[in-house]
């Protein structure tokens, strides 16, 4: 018997990525996603934790660095229970902003913000 797998086109590694910087190792960078964020997806739009420089889904309402958009995540991960070391885009990216992953409750305004935030750094919405 055999298996058939299936994925959706919107999940997979770096899936949300129109064009890297010439060098894709320019746009990319290792960085530490913190424990407690639980499941992430690939395309996972992230804020930077200042005090520790670990990585949180955006949240917008937070004073703690993570309220400012600074990465996306480049592969899933489950940071549930403890600390991933995880690739993310951090620079020189255009990106499809339409198959990007919000966490939960971020509004439409709170995306727009992000997104240029992100521009900021050379990530850029298509």
């Amino acid at each position: 018997m055999s298996t058939v797998l299936t994925e959706d086109r919107f999940s997979g590694a770096a899936h949300y990525i129109v064009s890297e910087a010439a060098g894709m190792y320019r746009s990319r960078e290792q960085g530490v996603v913190a424990s407690g964020s639980g499941v992430l997806k690939p395309g996972a739009v992230l804020g930077k934790v200042t005090a520790s420089g670990k990585f949180k889904p955006l949240a917008p309402g937070a004073s703690d660095g993570t309220q400012t958009a600074a990465a996306i995540l480049w592969e899933g991960c489950d940071a549930t229970s403890g600390d991933v070391r995880r690739t993310l885009t951090v620079r020189d990216t255009e990106v499809h902003a339409d198959v990007l992953v919000w966490a939960a409750g971020v509004t439409d305004a709170q995306k727009t913000a992000a997104m240029a935030s992100l521009a900021a750094v050379g990530i850029i919405g298509r």
